[in-house]
């Protein structure tokens, strides 16, 4: 996979897969409800992708027992190998910009139950941090034309800074509530005796 739009995928159908194994339209169901309608993934980029995952040796296609006719065929039922497991932790460590843009920020958030803390720490307030900068700029832009734009428009740029302001007080929970559990975890080290 290449590009940052096929690692999101790539990520996702991996992650899926590393849940249980699905066929392809189970797959795809999976995918729009863990990213949500508007960023549903179509037939047209699943597929490419599967095929490319299968040539790679990160997944394997299976069919089902002889007994199990779903509908009336067989499916293809897609499973993850040794192989794509590590691939899979591999996107899990990347926690650079990549990780925390628009595109990508909802899939490594999906995956978080799998990944390390210190990683998804990076990730929040990697994420924060951009969205503190497009904070800024759109407050100086609605500064320099408020005068300028229609009631419509401002309201929508209005609705537009209400809505990064409550991501950001949203990442500002997470990343409290990760620090605290990071202490915590080292208190509780420092205090089993079993674990030095």
């Amino acid at each position: 996979m290449t590009g940052a739009r096929g690692n999101v995928l790539e990520l996702a159908v991996l992650g899926s897969l590393h849940e249980t194994p699905l066929h392809g339209y189970e797959l795809r169901k999976r995918l729009n409800t863990l990213l949500g309608m508007f960023r549903a993934f179509s037939y047209g980029s699943l597929y490419p992708c599967l095929k490319g995952l299968l040539n790679e040796g990160l997944i394997v296609e299976e069919e089902p027992p002889e007994d199990v006719v779903l509908g009336r065929r067989s499916k293809i039922v897609y499973k993850l190998t040794a192989e794509g497991k590590e691939r899979l932790q591999e996107l899990l460590t990347q926690a650079g910009p990549s990780a925390w843009e628009d595109e990508s920020f909802g899939i490594h958030f999906a995956f978080f139950r799998h990944t390390e803390a210190e990683v998804r720490l990076r990730i929040l307030e990697g994420r924060r941090s951009r969205l503190e900068e497009r904070l800024e700029a759109v407050r100086t832009a609605l500064a320099r034309t408020r005068e300028r734009l229609d009631s419509y428009t401002l309201e929508l740029q209005k609705h537009g800074l209400e809505s990064v302001e409550r991501e950001v007080r949203w990442l500002n929970e997470l990343i409290n509530t990760e620090r605290a559990q990071a202490v915590q975890n080292q208190v509780d080290r420092d205090e089993d005796p079993d674990s030095q």
